[in-house]
């Protein structure tokens, strides 16, 4: 079985937090495994608040819900969709709440598969071995500008637009969500947060704490290491540790020779 720990933190300089985070194991058949979701809420003050709380709440509460037989890839996109709906729908009833929305990143691990739902710019990575991957892609002006070539990567980072999102929860009642699926591998390790823990630690940071111990120890490193450096930001981070993993895919005798010979017939 796969391990998994969820931490969040206010930070050094904020009043309130605005992050939420949560995991779940799952051992329902068909399938058993984790599910984690980590959100910054957008909007100040009690609308951010509520909008990443209630994200979380949602899309595990759906995740549970959804039909087992279900793969874990559907389960968990539908039940972003629903946290979509109902953060939308929330921040139109509640004047308080109005225009409130969140980043969301949602992962399910089962066996050697991985899906993932993302929006906003809290991010997923992999850590295997020595090297560290982010699997998904932040959704900001300055993100967007360095995949279009307009702006070094190096200077993304501390760029005026690094943390102005494109697009996010619950904003509209339509969301664009990304969805990723890759195969996962024994001893991988997941790590999930909010810009308030990469924007003050370098990503072969991140690996080494996250590597270092169990996930609830982990997790507890990595805040500790954020709020050292003095974040100005709430933290948030979730680490899983990879039990299992898929095997690799079977190849065709004969190789891609044989394969053809099943569609055109080779003349001799």
């Amino acid at each position: 079985m796969h391990q998994a720990a969820a931490l969040t933190d206010v930070g050094t300089e904020r009043p309130h937090n605005e992050d939420a985070c949560g995991v779940i194991v799952l051992d329902d058949h068909p399938a058993s495994g984790i599910v984690a979701v980590v959100c910054d809420g957008v909007s100040s003050g009690e609308a951010g608040e509520t909008a990443s709380g209630k994200a979380v709440e949602v899309t595990l509460r759906a995740f549970r819900e959804h039909p087992a037989a279900w793969s874990f890839g559907k389960r968990l996109f539908r039940a972003v969709q629903q946290a979509n709906i109902e953060v939308y729908d929330l921040a139109l009833v509640v004047p308080e709440l109005r225009g409130m929305s969140t980043t969301l990143t949602a992962v399910a691990v089962a066996g050697g598969e991985l899906s993932a739902a993302h929006i906003g710019d809290s991010r997923l990575y992999l850590a295997r071995g020595g090297s560290i991957t982010q699997l998904t892609k932040d959704h900001t002006v300055a993100a967007e500008k360095t995949r279009l070539g307009l702006l070094r990567a190096d200077k993304a980072r501390n760029h005026p637009d690094r943390s102005t999102l494109t697009r996010s929860l619950g904003r509209e009642l339509i969301a664009a969500i990304d969805r990723i699926t890759t195969r996962v591998q024994q001893g991988d390790t997941l790590i999930v947060c909010s810009d308030g823990l990469y924007n003050v630690l370098e990503d072969q940071e991140l690996r080494e704490i996250a590597q270092g111990g169990d996930p609830a120890d982990a997790c507890r490193g990595l805040i500790e290491a954020a709020n050292q450096r003095g974040t100005v930001d709430n933290l948030s981070a979730v680490v899983i540790r990879v039990d299992g993993g898929a095997p690799d895919a079977p190849r065709a005798a004969g190789g891609l020779r044989a394969r053809l010979a099943k569609l055109v017939p080779w003349r001799t």
